[in-house]
This record gives structure tokens, sequence and C-alpha cells, in this order.
């Protein structure tokens, strides 16, 4: 793939991002005013987060850092007919493996609350009602992980628009299952668990008709002994840690948080669906162009063009993603309330829900990093290291939420919940910081100093963004109507952002230190 067309993918990427995210928040809204940020909507996003953690672990995670290599190799230096039979062996043994999970994961749905909501158990209503919900939303892994399968290929073959876009379907239902559903439901938060199962079978039909254009959808084949499936496999064993263990945190934040005031489970998941607004935007869009990328240079073994693509992924970071980690920060209580300070939601559970927002602003830059470092190291199938790296930060983040979270129970700090989030950042920031210098060490990429150039000459423009949104605090957002915080919102925003150019923009920076790798 051309530089070019590789901008003109990270741009089409990003707008079916910008798209889902959108629909995103109109969806948190919808359930912030019908559900309120209480003890069903705790239940609800437990149930929820479970295959959906499973999702970006197994899907997301490790089998598309494990496909993706190995499927581009065949791409590019085997026959077109070798390369569909990999894509019928793969389909037909993942396709066995979901089904066996998802039915356990249905049958076993109990012992599952047990163990990622034990604050559960002494409430048998909430524990019933979690148990139900599971059982709905737990087949969602088997439809949104085929989705991931075909994705990555349409990925592979350059087609980012459709596999990009699929994420919106998943809002439209549950939107649809709160507002058109819920009043027909006994308990009418089951509606949205209804609503994940039927996203999810959505998404996979939508996928078909794009992936028989490019004629990769042949008859299923069990392919366990397979060799490009074997090394799939064996590839995935250790991503399965390696490359997600961000969501592996924000689980054992779910456990210590069940044990926490009614609400903090709806305040961490509010706060954290606006820190991976950008995180999505950018982030996902990152490693969804550069894995593809990286693995084509390192099959075609060009280190340069390798570590070219790597400083243009970190130039996006800088100019993109420090504006974005001080805007979450400054701004958190104004967005918060602008977007779901409505209905059930109240100014009480916005401010809540900022003290964690802001912590997990702190870890913005280091979420991103990982995004970009982790994929120089699938690309090169060595799923290895990061799974150990991976496992460091695991642990370091147990010790960290008991560091953070346990001082501020015993002092009666109002938001506990807060040392939760601020414990992902930190362990996302060692997990950072240990892939680059791993890197680093085994020669395979080294900051450049054009990027450490581009990183001073941003400051001004970030510090004048960071004033700017200083100032704007003083607002007195709580007596605004909705129009109003909206209004005031986006200008601040539009304000922010032009002061923000004009810095970069005096400091020597131009559009075309972006405009390719």
């Amino acid at each position: 793939m051309k530089p070019a067309n590789l901008v003109r993918s990270g741009s089409i990427v990003g707008l079916m991002t910008l798209l889902s995210r959108v629909l995103g928040f109109v969806r948190d809204q919808v359930l912030a005013i019908v559900f309120g940020a209480g003890a069903t909507t705790d239940v609800f996003l437990v149930a929820f987060k479970i295959p959906n953690f499973l999702r970006r672990l197994f899907a997301e995670g490790a089998f598309a850092t494990a496909f993706v290599p190995v499927f581009t190799e065949y791409k590019e230096t085997r026959s077109r007919e070798a390369m569909i039979d990999l894509a019928a062996h793969v389909s037909g043994t993942l396709s066995v493996i979901l089904l066996l999970v998802s039915t356990l994961g249905v049958m076993l749905s109990p012992l599952l609350i047990m163990l990622f909501a034990p604050g559960f158990i002494d409430e048998p209503e909430r524990f019933e009602l979690a148990t139900h919900m599971l059982r709905i939303t737990f087949p969602y892994l088997f439809f949104i992980s085929l989705v991931a399968y075909a994705g990555s290929m349409l990925n592979t073959f350059g087609k980012f628009a459709v596999p990009s876009f699929t994420p919106v379907l998943l809002n439209i239902c549950m939107i649809a299952a709160a507002l058109t559903f819920s009043p027909m439901f006994e308990a009418p938060v089951v509606a949205l668990a209804w609503g994940v199962f039927a996203a999810g079978a959505v998404q996979l039909f939508l996928q078909l008709p794009f992936l028989r254009q490019i004629g990769l959808i042949p008859r299923p084949r069990w392919g366990w002994k397979h060799p490009g499936v074997r090394r799939i496999l064996k590839l995935m064993a250790p991503a399965i840690l390696g490359s997600s263990v961000a969501q592996i945190n924000l689980l054992l934040d779910t456990i210590i948080a069940s044990f926490l005031t009614a609400g903090s489970l709806s305040w961490l998941y509010y706060s954290d669906r606006l820190m991976e607004f950008p995180l999505g935007l950018l982030g996902v869009t990152l490693a969804t162009i550069i894995l593809p990328r990286l693995s084509r240079e390192h099959s075609l073994d060009t280190p340069d063009e390798f570590r070219r693509t790597l400083d243009w992924a970190l130039r996006l970071l800088v100019i993109l993603g420090l504006p974005a980690a001080i805007g979450l920060m400054i701004l958190a209580r104004p967005m918060l309330l602008t977007l779901f300070g409505y209905g059930e939601f109240t100014p009480g559970d916005a401010n809540m829900a900022s003290y964690s927002l802001i912590a997990y602003g702190a870890g913005l830059p280091a979420f991103l990093a990982v995004k970009i470092f982790a994929p120089a190291f699938f690309a090169r199938q060595n799923t290895r290291t990061p799974v150990r790296i991976g496992i460091i930060a695991l642990v370091a983040n147990m010790g960290y939420n008991l560091l953070f979270v346990l001082p501020m129970i015993w002092l009666d700090f109002i938001a506990p919940h807060t040392g939760l989030a601020l414990a992902s950042s930190v362990a996302a920031w060692q997990q950072a910081i240990m892939l680059y210098r791993r890197l680093e060490a085994d020669e395979i990429y080294t900051i450049s100093a054009s990027v450490w150039e581009f990183m001073r000459r941003s400051l001004p423009g970030l510090l004048a963004l960071t004033v700017l949104l200083l100032l704007c605090t003083q607002i007195q957002w709580q007596a605004m109507g909705a129009l109003g915080r909206l209004g005031t919102l986006l200008g601040i925003i539009v304000g922010g952002s032009l002061v923000y150019a004009a810095g970069l923009l005096l400091a020597g920076i131009r559009p075309r230190q972006l405009a390719s790798p």
C-alpha cells in the first residue's frame, strides 16, 4: 500500500470511527436518560462487559494481531489458491471454537457473574438479573469474532470502510432497544441485552456481500492441522494477554467496583466512554491501518519503511493525542454534564464520573502509544515479547489498584473508584515505556530526531490550549440548558482547536509533515 493510500485509508477509518463514536455518545445519552446510573444499569454493564471483554481480547486483540500478519504473508508471497485455502480453514476452525465457547458461556453464566462481579452475590435480585442478561449477551462473542475475522481480510485488501462502519450498528440496535422495546419487559433494562444480541448478527451479515466481492467466502473447513492455522493459533496464545492487557485491567476494575458504592460501575463506564472517544478515533484507526502496513514491510524486508511508518504514527499521537488528553482532564465535568447530565443522570453523577475521567485522561497518551508499539511486534510475528510485558503491566495494575483504592476508602475519599482509573493509566504508561525500550534494545525502532523535534515544536500550542481551557472552567455549566451547554462546549472545542492550530503553525509545524509516513 503506497503512503498516499495509507493516509486516505486512515481518513476513511477515522471518519467511520467518528460516526460510530458520535452514535455511541447518543446511545450513552439514551441509556443515561432512560436508566440513569444505578443498580440495574450496573447489572447490564457487567452482562455486556464480559462478552465485550472477550471480543476485544480474542477478536480484536489476539486473533487480529495473529491472523493479519500470516494472512498478509500468504497474500504477498503465495498463490491465491493457498490464500483462499487458509481463509477456508481459519473460518471453519474459528466457527467451531466460537460455538463451543459461546455455549459454555451461556451454561456457566452464574459462575461468570460470581467471578467478574462477586459484589452481586449477596444481592440475589441483582445476581439473577445479571445471570439472565449474560445468557442473552454472551452469543454476541460468536458473531462479533467472525466480524473481526471478516474485517481483518477486508483490511488486508485495503477495504477499510465497511469494517470500520459496522460498530455503528451496535449503537443503532441498543438505541432502538432502549427507546422502543424496553417498556415491553418486566425489567426494562433486559431490552438492552437483546439489542446486543441482535447487533452481533446484523454486523456479521453486513460483511458477507463485501467478502463475496473479493472472492473470500470459501466453504468453511476444519483445519486444526493446517500449517497456517497452527501458526495463527501459536501466535494467538501469548497475544491473548499481551494485546489486550488494558481490557483485563478494566475487568479487574469491575470486580473491585462491584464492592464499592452503587453507581461506581456506571461512573467508571461513562468516564471510560468519553476516554474511548479519542482512543477509538485515533488509537483504533492507527492500529487498524498500520498492522497490515507493518506486516507487509516486514514480509518484504524493508526496515527503513517499517521505522518511517512508526514515526508517522507517533507524530499523529503527538498532534492529536496530547491535546485530547488535556481536553479530557480539564473539561471532564462540562463534557459529562453536556452529554449525559439529564433525566436519571444527576449533576452528582457527573461530578463522580469526572474524577475517574481525569484519571483516565492522564493515561490516554500511553494507551495510544501501546496501540502503536504493540503492532510493531505483532507484524514481525513476535507475540511473546508483548505478552511478557503485558503480564507485568497486568500484575502491576493489580498492585496499583490496592495502592490507590484502599487509602481512598480508609481516608473516606468521596470517589474511591477514581483509584481504579488512575491505576489503569499508570499501568498503561508502564506498558508503553517497556514496549518502546524493548523495540529500542532489539534495534527494531528508535524514535527519530525528527519526531522529537516535532514534539518540541508542539509544546507552545499545547500550552496555549491548556490556558484557554482552564479559563473556560469558570463557566456555570449546571445553570445552562441542554442547547446552551452543547453550544458552549462546541464553541470551546472550535476555539481551542484554532488556538492550538495557530500555535503549531507559529512553531513551524506544517500539514505536509503528517501527509505520509
